[in-house]
């Protein structure tokens, strides 16, 4: 696959734009990206690796900031990723198309995007879920992150938020590992059963982690936490539109 030179620019650009904005709220940007892909019509074989890729580079920025800054805890982390993890892997291995499942799945994301925009939630003290229920929210999450290459996180971060499990801190570094756990397992599954892997991902990946500095810039400097919630809402938005309107 090849990527029309005069394409180049707008399509990075817009890239680099949707991985500031996701990554500033810990995410990685799958869907964001997905819908770039689509809008300059590249290949459908391209969008699904490429935007684990990109998710890969841009979510290892975010948790390592995170971690730097104190604000990462294993304990609620590890049962979430050890459901996702074998089925993230058997998700990316699958080719098909989900669209009941986007539905749902993006009138779920409106919903709670409209909780976090018009009554905002969440603060810093964190109440641990129960091991039980983090794995098997864990398992589902993956699964479809697998399925549809958006890396899971977008999922994560408003169950976090809403049922007080942390505060807007704490969910952009836990999302951003989710997410890269997630990825790095969907693309073994996908490379596992594709091994032809499609050309044109390297000048994205640039473009990616280029909008992801930019956007830890911006968000460490002037972003409050009830700011950032909201940020989190609208990409909540922009990705429940995505999956319902947009199944690509």
């Amino acid at each position: 696959m090849r990527i029309a030179s005069d394409a180049n620019l707008w399509l990075y650009l817009l890239i680099a734009v949707a991985a500031a904005v996701y990554s500033s709220v810990g995410q990685g940007g799958g869907s964001g990206y997905i819908t770039v892909m689509a809008l300059f019509a590249l290949d459908p074989a391209l969008m699904k690796p490429a935007a684990l890729t990109m998710n890969v580079f841009v979510t290892s920025l975010v948790w390592w900031r995170g971690t730097r800054a104190a604000k990462f805890r294993w304990d609620i982390l590890w049962p979430f990723a050890i459901g996702s993890l074998p089925m993230a892997l058997i998700g990316g291995a699958i080719d098909l198309d989900p669209a009941p499942y986007r539905m749902l799945v993006g009138m779920a994301l409106l919903i709670a995007a409209g909780r976090m925009l018009w009554s905002p939630l969440g603060s810093d003290e964190m109440k641990v879920p129960r091991r039980g229920l983090s794995l098997g929210l864990g398992s589902a999450m993956g699964l479809f992150a697998g399925i549809t290459g958006v890396g899971g996180g977008i999922f994560l971060a408003p169950l976090l938020i809403y049922f007080g499990w942390c505060g807007i801190a704490q969910v952009v570094t836990l999302s951003a590992a989710f997410i890269w756990i997630n990825s790095l397992a969907a693309l073994a599954g996908y490379a596992a059963t594709f091994p032809d892997w499609p050309a044109g991902i390297p000048g994205l990946v640039v473009a990616a982690v280029a909008g992801s500095v930019a956007g830890g810039v911006v968000a460490a400097r002037w972003a409050s936490p009830a700011m950032l919630q909201r940020v989190l809402g609208l990409v909540l938005v922009m990705a429940g539109l995505k999956l319902i309107f947009f199944p690509v």
